[in-house]
Formats: C-alpha cells, structure tokens, sequence
C-alpha cells in the first residue's frame, strides 16, 4: 500500500511552480541573449519585436484552445502535453539561423506554453479548498518571477561557459523534460490518487459538494454563454491591461537598461530585483486576499481591495523617465512589478472564484487570449517607438492601463442574475 502524504496538495502546488519557473527560464533565454542576437544578427528593436510578437500570437490563440483542451483531457495529460511541447520548441531554438527561424521557433514554444497557466489554474480548483486558494495561485504564479530571476545567471553563465548562445536554449529546454518525469509520476486527480490521506480528501470532497450546491450544472459552459457574462468580461480585460506591463519589463528590459547606458554586467546584477519583488507580490496578493476573506470579507471584496492596490502601484513606472541612477530605475520597477504580482495573483483567483470546474480552464484561455492580444499589440508599439523616439512614452502607457483593468475588475466582477441562477458564483 502506497504510503499516505499529509498536506499532498502543497507537494501538488510545490510541482505547479516548478513548471512555471521551468516555463519562464526557458521563455526568458531569448530575452537575456537579446542584446547579443541584436549585435549578431543586426537586429534593431523592431526587428526583434516580430520575434516576441511570433510567440504572442501562438500564446495568445494557444491559451483559448488549451484552456478547451484540458478541460477535456483533464489536468494531468492536458499539462503533460503542453509542457513536452514547449520543451522541444525551446531546444529546437538552438537550430535558428536567423529571424524567420528564430520566429518559427518562438511560435512553436508559444503554442506549448500556452496550457502552463490554464492547467495550472484548473489543478489549483481541483486541489485546494476555495479559502487556500490564493495561496496557492501566488505558489505557482510566483515561478514566473522566479524563472526569470535565474535565466539571466544560468543562460549568461552558459554562454560564458561554451562561448556560444546555441548550448543555452538546449540546456534550459531539456529542464521540462526532468519535470514532465517528475509530474507523470506524482500527478493524480484527488479522488484517484494512491497517497491523499483519508481527511485531506474528505475536505476536498466536502468544498466540491459546496461548489456542486452552488452550480446548476457541472458541464462545462458553451464559449456563447460564458462571452455573454460580464464576469468573463471583467476578467478578460483586467488580463489584456496587465499582462502587457509584466511582458515589457520580461521582454524588454535587458535592452531598455542597455539603452540608458547601462552594462550587460551593470543589468545582470540589478535584473533579478523587480523579479524577486515580483516572488513577494504575488504572496502579498494571495495571502492578503486570503486572510481577508478569512476574516470575513466577501471573495470579491478581497479580491477587488488588492486590485486597487495593484493597480496604483503600477504607475510608478513613470518616474524613471527622470531619474538615471540604476538604483533608483531598479526601485522603481521594483515597486511596480510587487504590485503588478499582487494584481496578477487575484486575477488568476478569478476564474476559480466565478466558474464552476468544468469551466475553469476554459475562462482561464479566454483571458491569456486577451492578454496575449493586448501584449502583441503592446509589443509592435513598443518596437516602434523605442527605435524612433525611447522608452519614455512606452513608460507613461505602461503606466496607464493598469488603471483601466482596475475599472474593469470593480465593474464588471459583480453579481447578476447569472450568479444568483446558479450559473457562476456570487463574489
């Protein structure tokens, strides 16, 4: 008899942000070895926005389609998949020889990337209680953050290592495949799984008896119906205006401190920074929703209060277009990512604290859809006009549409009669 594991569904969350700190190393490779693909390949900034835009485009139709897909398949072969994917897509960058191949490559990890955040929230609706799961959103959302607080140190010091970028994109990508070992063996459905313990499942069972008495139906919703929702709607738009600023400063910051006349060296030391502020954030979001909603607020109050927060926060960007010391620039983006993460985390919340499971997935696509739409479009701009005028009215934008996802989140993240038939939640 397999031996029992208390708290399993921490170890479950422990593997979920594994995988996304995995998906970002391998997705911030590129974006570290962006100033030296420039110099190699005499790329300008526009040139190398058609690269992120080509991932983008794979991302953001991926999200839709993978979100329908494991909400078929189910969480463990829906994820297992995607992350094979995107593992092959990443060591097959290392063949590139130029921009059209360096675009084809970053299509195909877009595609595979696709399934990380929509199985991950789908796991985190199976796994944990309602009340735990802000914790466990912010568990495996922070391994974006993470991720890409080590790809600068582990791809920079493979490159330094072989004296090539190639041996970098194959050493980060083969990474999934020692986590898809890992996941085939570990993963379980709740009710299937041979090392629950008796009163972890028996909680688990009772909160889904709670969201079952709560639902009309436990199939997953027609696109028709959840598109008529204005709770779909909330969440959608709050994605499409966040993600953008988060992408940037992935994409886009190693170049934007060469720019202001910083060293590859200089940005290495400061780079990981506003990841880490990032890792704090996404706690900060999780856990302070959690409380509150312990505490007696309701889930869409709590929730709303940390948008609030995170979405002021962000507009520290705009100071530094005016300040030129690299500890103060670093601050800067510091503050905005804790808060952008603070965000993110309740965002990602929605889909679980509105739909039932058999939609969660499905919700979760339409917003990394939206989301992938507003950065393509984010990213084209951005390559435009840093080549032509800087980064500073980039900065100001930035700035700005976390304001507008703020509004979307307290106005349309509301009860109707949908909610009180039983279709979604009351928040």
């Amino acid at each position: 008899m397999a031996r029992r594991v208390r708290g399993l569904r921490w170890y479950i969350g422990g593997l979920l942000f594994l995988s996304t700190v995995i998906n970002y190393i391998d997705r911030q490779t590129l974006s570290v070895l962006a100033p030296t693909l420039k110099e190699t390949y005499g790329w300008d900034n526009w040139h190398f926005s058609w690269i992120l835009i080509a991932f983008r485009v794979a991302y953001s139709v991926g999200q839709t389609v993978a979100g329908r897909v494991i909400d078929r398949l189910g969480t463990r072969t829906g994820l297992a998949l995607g992350v094979a994917w995107y593992s092959v897509a990443a060591m097959a960058t290392s063949l590139a020889t130029g921009l059209g191949s360096f675009m084809a490559a970053r299509f195909a990890l877009g595609l595979g990337e696709a399934g990380n955040w929509p199985g991950a929230t789908k796991a985190v609706s199976e796994w944990f209680p309602r009340r735990e799961s802000g914790w466990a959103v912010a568990l495996f959302d922070s391994g974006s953050s993470v991720g890409a607080a080590l790809a600068p140190f582990i791809v920079l010091s493979l490159y330094a290592s072989f004296g090539s970028w190639r041996p970098a994109f194959l050493v980060t990508g083969a990474l999934g495949f020692l986590w898809l070992a890992i996941f085939l063996t570990v993963y379980r459905s709740p009710a299937e799984h041979p090392r629950i313990t008796d009163e972890e499942r028996e909680m688990l069972r009772q909160d889904q008896e709670t969201d079952a008495a709560e639902h009309a139906t436990g199939a997953a919703l027609p696109y028709a119906t959840l598109l008529r929702l204005p709770q779909t709607w909330g969440y959608v738009v709050s994605k499409t205006f966040t993600d953008p600023v988060w992408f940037f400063i992935t994409d886009w910051f190693a170049i934007y401190l060469v720019s202001r006349g910083f060293s590859m060296e200089e940005g290495l030391l400061a780079f990981w920074v506003p990841f880490l502020a990032a890792d704090a954030g996404n706690f900060f979001g999780g856990g302070v929703s959690s409380r509150l909603i312990a505490r007696g607020w309701s889930v869409g109050a709590a929730r709303k209060a940390i948008g609030v927060f995170g979405g002021l926060g962000m507009t520290l960007l705009v100071p530094t277009i005016w300040v030129d010391s690299l500890p103060a620039i670093i601050a800067c983006f510091a503050v905005s990512t804790f808060a952008y993460a603070a965000f993110s985390t309740v965002i990602l919340n929605l889909p679980a604290d509105l739909f039932a499971p058999a939609s969660v997935a499905s919700v979760s696509g339409l917003g990394g859809t939206g989301a992938g739409l507003g950065t393509i479009t984010a990213i084209a701009i951005t390559g435009w006009v840093s080549d032509r005028h800087s980064f500073a009215p980039i900065l100001v934008g930035a700035s700005i549409l976390p304001l507008v996802a703020v509004a979307a989140m307290l106005l349309l993240v509301r009860n109707t009669a949908a909610t009180r038939a039983g279709v979604v939640r009351e928040v």
